[in-house]
């Protein structure tokens, strides 16, 4: 697995995830554009972004349905609540013989203006209900995207350079 930001402008921010060895993978079927809750009980790929020297962290949640929702937290896993978003995201997932991967084009207007700390996880559904979690890093013990040890990359703030 391979996450990274591929470019930012003053509209999107564009992030990918590389599954290499995805021959068994499972991709959610074509659902449409829409807010979704529970996307990650299936192949679903998250961005967290956490504003330098806050608490408060924002999670997005990319489903190859095309289905997404973003959150904001108070807290570690604490005061949820929807987050606005000017538009919806642009997702797509390309398959290949053994690889699969999965862009997404996130609207900057949804996303914190200041530099974040940043986690890019994944769910990884595999036939026969085999589920792996990855995430740039993880804590000790049960993973855990929600947990500050995943945010190991920084987003600058937009327009930045």
């Amino acid at each position: 697995m391979e996450a990274r930001v591929i470019g930012s402008d003053a509209n999107w921010l564009r992030v990918r995830w590389r599954i290499e060895g995805a021959q068994e993978l499972v991709v959610p079927s074509f659902a449409g554009k829409g807010r979704a809750d529970g996307l990650w009980n299936a192949t679903c790929f998250e961005l967290f972004l956490k504003p330098e020297g806050q608490s408060s962290y924002v999670e997005l949640n990319l489903s190859p349905s095309e289905r997404w929702n973003a959150y904001d937290f108070a807290a570690y896993r604490w005061g949820m609540k929807e987050r606005p978003f000017p538009r919806e995201p642009e997702c797509t997932m390309r398959q290949g013989s053994s690889f699969a991967i999965f862009d997404a084009a996130i609207p900057i207007g949804g996303l914190p203006t200041v530099e974040c700390s940043m986690g890019m996880c994944a769910v990884i559904e595999e036939q026969g209900g085999v589920k792996s979690y990855w995430a740039l890093a993880h804590p000790e013990g049960a993973p855990d995207f929600h947990s500050a040890a995943c945010f190991t990359a920084t987003l600058p703030a937009p327009g930045a350079a």
